[in-house]
């Protein structure tokens, strides 16, 4: 796979998440809105750095992109872009991907005990954010700065 396709690729990964997190605030399902608003951040930041080259198998790709940007290796990109992808993926980082999955095993709370109505909401607002922000970087031509995230449809059924 080219990086142009590894990134495109990574891009509808984030998308069909970012349309599974939508459906999950539609029903009310707060875990698995955050679990999908995680994966779709992930996948919008490692999809920005699949442009420099093959990515790694990683649910940290916020650090990678950190350094990438840190030392240079996006010098004529849009910084303030991919300064919002750091920061959503370093909010929802690793330990948001297993919290979400697995709770938190010393407290003896579930994932469905930690997260919330507003913390789903919360989540899906940033990820939709990044997921916009890869797209400007990635697939200029598709990008819409004006879509809510709240309001958006999900993503239809590809059939």
């Amino acid at each position: 796979m080219s990086d142009r396709s590894e990134a495109v690729f990574r891009l509808r990964l984030a998308d069909g998440f970012l349309g599974e997190a939508r459906e999950d605030v539609g029903l009310e399902r707060w875990r698995s809105c955050v679990d999908n608003s995680q994966l779709a951040v992930e996948n919008a930041a490692k999809a920005v750095l699949a442009l420099l080259g093959p990515t790694s198998r990683t649910h940290h790709p916020g650090g990678l992109l950190r350094e990438s940007l840190d030392s240079g290796a996006f010098a004529d990109w849009d910084r303030a872009a991919i300064e919002k992808i750091v920061h959503y993926a370093e909010i929802l980082g690793p330990d948001i991907h297993v919290r979400s999955d697995y709770g938190d095993e010393a407290g003896g709370l579930t994932p469905w005990e930690l997260f919330g109505a507003v913390d789903a909401r919360e989540a899906l607002t940033w990820a939709d954010d990044a997921v916009n922000q890869a797209r400007r970087l990635v697939a200029p031509e598709s990008a819409d700065p004006q879509a809510d995230p709240l309001d958006a449809p999900a993503t239809p059924d590809p059939e």
